[in-house]
């Protein structure tokens, strides 16, 4: 697994969402994206090899082999993730703190293609749970029973 070799007082405790997936990635936030995005490419290969789904059931995407291709959103309403992304516009030695990220925050990722040109609109697909989750489940266990 990636690993950093030590933990720094500053870093960010940043949870990276796909789909079902979050990863919790610890980030100086002065380094740029350019490497966060390496670091959590180099995780999603080592976790899952096989691609990522973006629901329960549904086919998984190839990883990308190149960390620029991949795309960061934050939520437009932080408490409630569900009403949609803002892509973060990432130049190159954009970092964290000038993005205005904080420990704990949530940021989308999504992959977009290695022929990409600048008008490609990337869309961030992630899913939470839900209470209505628990209950179908519950529903189903008494089926069985």
């Amino acid at each position: 697994m990636v690993r950093r070799d030590a933990l720094h007082d500053i870093d960010l405790s940043i949870r990276f969402k796909h789909g079902v997936y979050t990863i919790l990635l610890f980030v100086d936030p002065t380094k740029p994206f350019s490497d966060i995005a390496e670091e959590l490419l180099e995780t999603l290969q080592e976790r899952y090899p096989d691609g990522l789904a973006t629901s329960a059931g549904s086919p998984k995407t190839a990883l990308p082999e190149s960390p620029l291709q991949i795309d960061f959103a934050v939520p437009k309403v932080p408490l409630d993730p569900s009403q949609g992304w803002i892509p973060l516009d990432v130049m190159k030695k954009d970092t964290p703190t000038n993005k205005g990220l904080k420990d704990n925050d949530v940021v989308a990722f999504a992959f977009k293609p290695a022929d990409a040109d600048e008008d490609y609109e990337t869309v961030f697909e992630v899913e939470f749970p839900r209470f209505d989750d628990d209950e179908e489940e519950d529903d189903f266990m008494d089926e069985e029973e």
